[in-house]
């Protein structure tokens, strides 16, 4: 008898950690590594955000609070939700969690059963399909691939619903994409989701604030209201807030939805960090500006890395709505040989080799459910960037 729980044979550890990890370890060994793997802004959290966390903790505001989160902070999502996204949501129709992460799993852990499927467009943020099988559900990927511009259509949406499906998982702007769905793509997706009353939708909207060009966000029940009542609409404070290790996510959807995820996180971490939900409610109830200013870093940067990995042999890439990704195809480059000898068969020998001739950390297509591809965080210094895609560059003129 195996002391391990046979569940966890079911899952792999996080590639995207993975890589980072590995990039932290060739550093530390004295390598020349610039890592485009984490996906995290490289901005300190703003300054009114801080000061709201260390006022939190002069003023005692140290102890446990509610499971899943206080009333002030489930007041400011509300808020929110309503200013943004034209959502009406009660206190009590709220969960916070330490993190998006945990938001997630916990809504899958309270309705997953053995069998249960849920759909989950690829390329797709690498903890969505080992989440559903850690849950006890198993995942049904639809790949979207270069060619629909990394974007799941209606018909293969609805190919992809069996009796079994409980869940649709849709996040845009995406993880690892950067591609992101607009008004009309959307509304073709819920027409297909109005005619199967047994699928609910969870979103990822944790990058709903950054796109760029005008493209303007929407969410599934903001674009169809009749998906209200199946809906759970996802989010945090990580990305646009620059938030990232102040671990607070949060999510709104149906009381019994939301009462089952309490119960759960009730008995597993219990409350968020106290500090850190008192600077998440000034997070979302204070100035929103420096959101624009940090986006007109982002396109900067986007630009250039398009450019740049588009000059490169072999390499296409397309220009993203939002995030902070791009996920360019490495087709031309699959059969050659690098500098070292090293041919290359699919993406993960290509970031591999890529790493070790020439510093620049990537993380692999196949981790994402696409190939062949990789993808790049540009949520770095402008000069890392330019640097890491110069190598690129070099590593695919190398290539035989």
């Amino acid at each position: 008898m195996s002391f391990l729980s046979d569940t966890l044979s079911r899952v792999k550890p996080s590639p995207t950690i993975a890589v980072t990890t590995k990039a932290q370890e060739l550093r530390a060994a004295g390598r020349d590594v610039i890592g485009l793997g984490a996906g995290e802004p490289d901005f300190d959290t703003p300054e009114n955000i801080r000061e709201a966390g260390k006022r939190a903790i002069d003023e005692g505001k140290t102890r446990y609070t509610a499971p899943d989160g206080i009333i002030e902070l489930k007041q400011a999502i509300c808020d929110k939700l309503k200013r943004d996204n034209g959502l009406n949501y009660s206190p009590k129709q709220v969960s916070v969690g330490t993190g998006g992460k945990q938001i997630l799993y916990n809504a899958l852990m309270a309705t997953l059963n053995p069998g249960d499927e849920v759909i989950i467009p690829a390329p797709y943020w690498v903890s969505y399909p080992d989440m559903v099988l850690l849950a006890g559900g198993e995942p049904v990927t639809v790949e979207a691939g270069i060619e629909t511009d990394f974007k799941m259509t209606a018909a293969q949406l609805e190919a992809a619903i069996t009796p079994k499906t409980k869940w649709l998982i849709f996040n845009s702007p995406s993880n690892p994409t950067g591609a992101a769905y607009s008004w009309d793509e959307l509304k073709a997706l819920t027409d297909v989701l109005m005619r199967h009353p047994q699928v609910w939708v969870m979103t990822d909207d944790m990058y709903e604030h950054l796109v760029f060009d005008d493209f303007m966000f929407c969410t599934p029940a903001e674009v169809e209201p009749g998906l209200y009542d199946r809906t759970l609409t996802c989010n945090g404070v990580s990305k646009a807030y620059a938030m990232t290790g102040w671990r607070i996510g949060y999510a709104a959807g149906p009381e019994t939805l939301i009462a089952a995820m309490r119960k759960i996180q009730s008995q597993s971490t219990s409350n968020p960090c106290s500090v850190s939900q008192w600077a998440a409610v000034e997070a979302l109830n204070g100035t929103q500006e420096f959101i624009a200013a940090n986006n007109a870093t982002f396109v900067r940067r986007r630009n250039m890395v398009v450019d740049m990995l588009n000059a490169a042999p072999g390499i296409s890439c397309p220009k993203p709505e939002g995030a902070f990704y791009v996920y360019p195809s490495i087709k031309d480059c699959i059969g050659k040989t690098t500098p070292a000898g090293t041919m290359i068969p699919d993406d993960e020998t290509f970031a591999t080799a890529l790493l070790e001739e020439t510093g620049v950390a990537v993380v692999f297509g196949a981790a994402f459910g696409v190939s062949p591809n990789f993808r790049v965080s540009y949520a770095t210094s402008d000069d890392a960037l330019k640097e890491a895609c110069t190598r690129i560059q070099q590593f695919c003129q190398g290539l035989k």
